[in-house]
């Protein structure tokens, strides 16, 4: 994959905190415009990588480039055009809606805040929660909120950590399409860190399973599937994730 194909590359990363190693010489690529899931059980180390994705942490060892500009010495470059989304991720809870929506504006300097606010309002259904404290909001109310503080400066690169996670299933279905719809129309790129197998068929053209701190296995969903003979995902998540330490394949 040439760089300018690749939206992330990541050469022999690593990630020590004092003697776990949580990132163990990671390598892979992302390519621009598509879906990538990044998968693994609790302690594999995918929310210490997408950290350090997103400038939050600082690697021990490696290489990583984002949008083509390298996250160690040119970051400032690269966070105004990414964006991040987690369920366990809090927007302040004491302001509202739109001051947390403004501040974010103010952030990523959009040059039409107010504008762009009222867009994304109309956009997620929110405006009648536009004066509502984020601490007040309901579990998909929050959901459609940071779906719009995580779109709001039209990011080329999205990185989702379990957007999903404990919705019920017509929620879920609408923030999938939500992705889909604004993929479709920008052409970004999204990188999927997520537990619900039937979302990582439905969305991704790529998948990574992290074992260990380590890249274990890596193609597209029915790649994966023809390789361990299963019919499902969650069939292939779990013969990984029960197997002994040998730590696969390495396909990456």
């Amino acid at each position: 994959m040439t760089a300018t194909a690749a939206a992330i590359e990541v050469e022999n990363l690593e990630k020590r905190f004092a003697d776990i190693r949580a990132v163990d010489g990671v390598s892979f690529t992302v390519r621009r415009g598509g879906t990538t899931a990044l998968l693994g059980g609790n302690g594999a180390g995918k929310t210490t990588t997408l950290s350090i994705l997103l400038g939050i942490l600082l690697p021990t060892g490696g290489r990583v480039r984002v949008l083509g500009e390298d996250m160690l010495t040119n970051r400032h470059r690269v966070l105004p055009r990414i964006n991040f989304s987690s369920p366990y991720v809090d927007l302040p809870h004491r302001l509202t809606v739109r001051e947390n929506l403004t501040v974010y504006a103010h952030l990523y300097r959009l040059p039409r805040p107010a504008a762009r606010i009222a867009e994304v309002a109309r956009q997620f259904a929110i405006g009648d929660l536009m004066a509502r404290p984020a601490g007040k909001l309901s579990a998909g109310q929050k959901t459609r909120v940071a779906l719009a503080k995580a779109l709001l400066n039209e990011p080329e690169l999205l990185m989702l950590d379990e957007p999903t996670a404990s919705l019920d299933p017509d929620t879920a279905d609408w923030v999938r399409s939500s992705f889909q719809d604004y993929q479709r129309r920008t052409g970004a790129t999204l990188l999927l860190a997520s537990h619900n197998m039937t979302e990582v068929e439905r969305l991704c053209d790529d998948v990574l399973i992290m074992k260990q701190g380590r890249i274990v296995d890596a193609g597209s969903p029915r790649m994966l599937l023809d390789r361990y003979g299963r019919e499902t995902m969650e069939e292939v998540f779990l013969d990984i994730a029960r197997r002994p330490d040998d730590l696969g394949s390495s396909a990456a």
